[in-house]
């Protein structure tokens, strides 16, 4: 039943605690009633359209990252998704190196031992809790792996990475500085070791990387990596949880993986699309300009939101339906533009790899019955709490 104009729902979408309870409603009236939609009480505009928060990624000259991509920071740190061209693609052409095709296919065996190894903990237990045993242990390890993290520091950069993530817009900000405060201590102690003994890692590259003579500060380095730490592990963990919890609520759909593993490829797209786990990014008017008829002034904030823009129904055939079969789906769920997200193929190889392993051992593993989905309260990203799974013991 369409929306009416006068039934416009209550909503505050720089409420940590909306993003929990069921946003979606509100991303629906949005949609159809005020796709640029200015928020008077926050001061910012929301972008809801896939075509429009497509626009205002590939227009960096009018929508700028320079002056934070998160709605509470407006002089953030010096990290890469913090900025325009030249700088951008300058730390970004480097770091590249950790990511090319060549480098992701190397990582494949490493990536499917991890898989296994996390399956092998519990498959014997018939039951575990999918968050903490396996979906966020994966990408922790195979970013940790990247940065040359050692493995038992693995537990501890996620405790840093979660604290400062789900805290970012939490009004009580002390825990997370001390996690910063921490992290940034760890990560120079690594920057001090990779000067003196180079390796083959990301960290390593941070240090080392010289164009024209410039080089990155001991702070940049530390930002760069938290951005690659948390965009590497936070994100593929909930999207993740969520195919997990998708399959369970659509058994028809995981018995069509666990006989057709080769459709794992286009069933990652629909979860990655389906969870959008990055809710929102900010950008910064250089200058006057229209959207939609509505006049955007130099220097208002707008806001895009990537989930809404992933359920548009105008892109999307059923949009509003889980469909690990849909063709084609172009979801921008990594963004889209200059800040595409670098880590979006290898987030696409460790999701596949896990779940083909994953069914392969344990067709039968489905969310505990009577178990509720809980969202963490966040403006940023979007995850479960917990997501108890069972399954029939293997040895």
């Amino acid at each position: 039943m369409p929306h009416t104009k006068s039934a416009r729902p209550d909503f505050d979408l720089l409420d940590r605690n909306f993003y929990a309870d069921d946003p979606w409603p509100v991303y629906a009236w949005l949609r159809e009633f005020e796709p640029v939609h200015w928020d008077e009480k926050n001061g910012f505009w929301w972008i809801s359209l896939h075509e429009d928060v497509s626009r205002v990624s590939k227009e960096p000259e009018i929508f700028s990252s320079a002056r934070g991509t998160r709605p509470q920071v407006d002089d953030p740190d010096p990290s890469m998704i913090n900025q325009d061209d030249p700088r951008h693609t300058w730390i970004r052409s480097f770091l590249y190196k950790g990511f090319t095709p060549r480098r992701l296919a190397e990582q494949e065996k490493a990536i499917r031992e991890i898989a296994r190894g996390l399956i092998d903990k519990v498959a014997a237990r018939g039951e575990c809790e999918f968050v903490e045993d396996i979906a966020a242990r994966l990408p922790m390890a195979t970013i940790g792996g990247f940065l040359g993290i050692p493995e038992e520091d693995f537990d501890r950069l996620r405790h840093w990475s979660d604290i400062m993530t789900l805290g970012s817009d939490a009004e009580d900000k002390s825990a997370v500085f001390t996690a910063f405060v921490d992290y940034a201590a760890y990560v120079k102690e690594m920057i001090e070791d990779r000067r003196a003994q180079p390796r083959d890692d990301l960290v390593s590259i941070l240090v080392h990387a010289d164009v024209d003579g410039s080089k990155l500060s001991d702070n940049e380095i530390v930002s760069e990596s938290l951005l690659l730490l948390v965009g590497g592990s936070e994100t593929s963990r909930n999207v993740t949880a969520c195919g997990m919890e998708m399959l369970s609520r659509h058994p028809d759909q995981q018995a069509y993986l666990v006989g057709n593993p080769s459709g794992l490829k286009t069933a990652v797209e629909e979860f990655i699309r389906w969870s959008s786990p990055v809710i929102n990014m900010k950008r910064t008017a250089t200058r006057d300009t229209e959207l939609r008829g509505k006049t955007i002034r130099q220097d208002d904030r707008v806001m895009l939101l990537y989930p809404s823009a992933n359920r548009d129904e105008t892109v999307f055939v059923e949009a509003e339906t889980f469909n690990v079969k849909r063709n084609p789906n172009p979801h921008i769920a990594f963004g889209i533009g200059a800040h595409f997200c670098m880590g979006a193929n290898l987030a696409r190889i460790q999701i596949g790899i896990l779940f083909e392993e994953l069914l392969a051992r344990l067709p039968d593993i489905h969310v505990r019955p009577g178990f509720e989905v809980r969202y963490e309260p966040s403006t940023f990203v979007s995850g479960f709490l917990e997501l108890p799974v069972e399954f029939g013991k293997h040895p």
